[in-house]
């Protein structure tokens, strides 16, 4: 019988050297791509008459894997072992309402609803499948690194909307006066121009709408040179971003260590600590045992 500490490392992100928690990573690696898949392919109406047996066996043992898998993470979370001082019931609520936790629940959710109410469109419960894509933030941190960029640069990411939303309106409203006449079919209003300025700003450009006139023209140059410059700025604002959370993430897991090294020893339970925080990190191990190496080298020089 598993212990819920031996459950919690199996079910995690695997080590290179704990070859049960990588192969379950693995089976639920490709357990996650074949739900894809197989959304994807649901959709082909000949595709899913013909093998709808086979579609829906497929989805059984899924949301049965899923819900398992649901449920041991809140039973082995209790051993996780960040949040030492924070209780097993406070340890599961947390899970439950962190963002991988409510990831986990809308995985199986679209295959429950249908028991609890009926006459739903299945078509739309279909689609929600796909959210099982987001599991695979289980093994990897990009999406909340993202949200992480984002929050950090808070304050410049809303300077960089207001003059996108300042672009918009203006543009919008110059080029209803210069094509209202010439093109009322697409700049009869303003809430009508301002389809053409997202996609000229966004620098999309389907050209499904382009200005006639010489004014229309000019405003659309400068609309154009404004939407590059907005979408610069958001690309260095994230790019910035994330440099400052890898950042982040380095300089806490050099304290940790600077801090066990402090007597010239890293010990067993210092060590640990450290392999504790490089995972809530998402450090690898490689990357540790550099910083480690390197700032083992500076003590020794000092």
């Amino acid at each position: 019988m598993f212990s819920q500490k031996r459950v919690f490392e199996i079910i995690e992100k695997g080590q290179a050297d704990d070859h049960a928690s990588r192969y379950c990573d693995l089976f639920l690696f490709s357990l996650i791509v074949l739900n894809l898949l197989a959304v994807c392919l649901e959709t082909i109406d000949s595709l899913y008459a013909q093998y709808r047996t086979v579609f829906t066996l497929i989805e059984l043992i899924s949301v049965s894997i899923f819900s398992i898998e649901y449920a041991l993470r809140i039973w082995s979370c209790a051993a996780a072992p960040d949040g030492k001082h924070k209780g097993a019931a406070a340890k599961r609520i947390g899970y439950i309402f962190s963002f991988t936790g409510i990831i986990d629940l809308l995985a199986i959710l679209p295959s429950i609803i249908p028991l609890l109410l009926g006459g739903v469109d299945l078509r739309w419960l279909r689609i929600l499948r796909l959210m099982r894509l987001l599991k695979f933030s289980h093994y990897s941190s990009a999406l909340e690194d993202l949200i992480s960029a984002v929050r950090h640069e808070s304050r410049s990411f809303a300077a960089t909307l207001y003059l996108l939303v300042l672009a918009l309106l203006i543009s919008s409203s110059l080029i209803y006066v210069a094509e209202q006449d010439v093109q009322p079919e697409h700049f009869g209003s303003i809430p009508q121009a301002m389809w053409w300025t997202v996609v000229t700003l966004t620098t999309v450009g389907y050209g499904d709408i382009v200005p006639h006139t010489v004014a229309g023209k000019f405003i659309a140059t400068l609309t154009a040179l404004m939407g590059v410059c907005v979408v610069a700025l958001l690309t260095g604002i994230v790019a910035t971003g994330f440099t400052n959370q890898v950042a982040m993430r380095r300089h806490q897991l050099e304290a940790e260590i600077s801090s066990a090294l402090s007597d010239g020893v890293i010990t067993s339970d210092e060590r640990e600590k450290i392999d504790d925080l490089r995972q809530r990190l998402n450090i690898t191990e490689e990357d540790a045992l550099a910083i480690i190496g390197y700032l083992q080298r500076k003590n020794d020089q000092k």
